[in-house]
């Protein structure tokens, strides 16, 4: 990104995309060899399996909405920090509903797109949230 001023911009955009339920919205923020990796799994890399990932989330998600929460400076990457919430209805859903927030630490490209994005969530309070819904302690 040429001017970390248009950063709020870019990730106010970037979480309107995840709502959007057009996966591919998602996968133009970034380059076209960049990734995303979730909590340490494997990556997706490339739009064809970063647009893949959004999808199997607004499947399990259709009325997702994924609200921009703040940024943060961390040494040389940018934490986009989230929640996400909706109603786990997609097939094999429990129609409970989610409530988690989360961040993802970017490495902005050269072209202002995103080349690294590793993100971080709760898993444990997400699966709990996917069968017994956000606002039970259970």
């Amino acid at each position: 990104m040429a001017n970390l001023n248009q950063l709020p911009d870019f990730a106010a955009r970037y979480a309107a995309a995840w709502c959007s339920q057009n996966p591919a919205s998602v996968a133009a923020f970034y380059a076209p060899n960049g990734w995303l990796s979730i909590n340490g799994g494997p990556r997706a890399q490339g739009r064809a399996a970063l647009t893949a990932e959004a999808q199997a989330f607004m499947t399990a998600f259709p009325d997702m909405r994924v609200s921009f929460d703040r940024l943060v400076e961390s040494g040389d990457s940018i934490q986009f920090h989230w929640t996400l919430t909706g109603s786990y209805t997609g097939p094999g859903g429990t129609g409970k509903r989610v409530r988690i927030s989360g961040f993802e630490e970017w490495q902005i490209g050269a072209d202002g797109l995103i080349a690294e994005s590793r993100g971080h969530f709760d898993a444990t309070e997400y699966e709990r949230q996917l069968r017994h819904g956000a606002d039970t302690l259970s």
